[in-house]
């Protein structure tokens, strides 16, 4: 059921690629959905697209889709991008990054015209941090002092993440550590005040970014948008 539903929402962002675009493609099960059909349009009707991906994992199945892959630092302007995510609460905030990849997925967003999300109807929840953590990726150097920091600012758990099965942290590909947080209540302003602690890289927190999201449920595929 699940993978029919990612095939969907494949489908629909397919709909959507226009002939010589450059956009961004974010990282998970849900893009990859998505990138096996637009693969197939390319295929058949020999468009031309170039993505950007956000990580080693995207970018090698979007070479394995026969798409055309630009660096990450391609300094051209992104037509829009689309990426999955965690939790969708009904703001269309999201948590997002539970693959690590959040800091990539961060600029490739900012630097997009548009940011769609694409999820299954699991995904939206009616608070944050109710199913997942936010992740946030922090210099492993600074680890103590961010853990004291985010206490301070209403975290109530901070975890360190293991590979699984064992004592090792989870390392990002630049380098970096991963803290699962909880929060009692996630504001406006808790993105920020995240961000402004010393030796937090990144957080999984996107409050504001969503330009449309596409979901797919037992009723079929319908969109969300912000409210103004």
């Amino acid at each position: 059921m699940e993978s029919d539903l990612k095939k969907l929402v494949g489908i629909e962002i397919a709909k959507r690629v226009k002939d010589g675009e450059v956009i961004g493609v974010g990282s998970g099960t849900t893009v990859e959905a998505a990138l096996e059909q637009i693969g197939a349009r390319i295929k058949n009707e020999g468009i031309n697209l170039r993505i950007v991906p956000t990580s080693l994992q995207s970018a090698w199945k979007c070479q394995e889709m026969g798409l055309q892959v630009l660096s990450p630092g391609y300094y051209g302007e992104l037509a829009w991008c689309f990426d999955g995510a965690d939790e969708i609460d009904p703001k269309l905030w999201l948590i997002k990054g539970f693959h690590g990849a959040l800091l990539k997925e961060k600029i490739l967003v900012s630097r997009s015209k548009r940011f769609v999300v694409i999820a299954d109807e699991s995904k939206l929840v009616q608070k944050l941090t109710q199913k997942f953590a936010v992740p946030v990726e922090v210099i492993p150097e600074a680890r103590s002092s961010v853990e004291r920091d985010l206490a301070a600012i209403g975290a109530v758990s901070v975890k360190l993440r293991l590979v699984s099965h064992t004592c090792a942290p989870v390392i990002t590909e630049a380098g970096n550590i991963l803290l699962d947080v909880l929060f009692k209540e996630v504001l406006a302003s808790t993105e920020k005040e995240i961000k402004s602690i010393i030796g937090v890289v990144e957080s999984g927190l996107f409050i504001g970014y969503t330009s449309e999201v596409i979901v797919a449920g037992k009723t079929g595929v319908y969109s969300l948008f912000p409210k103004n």
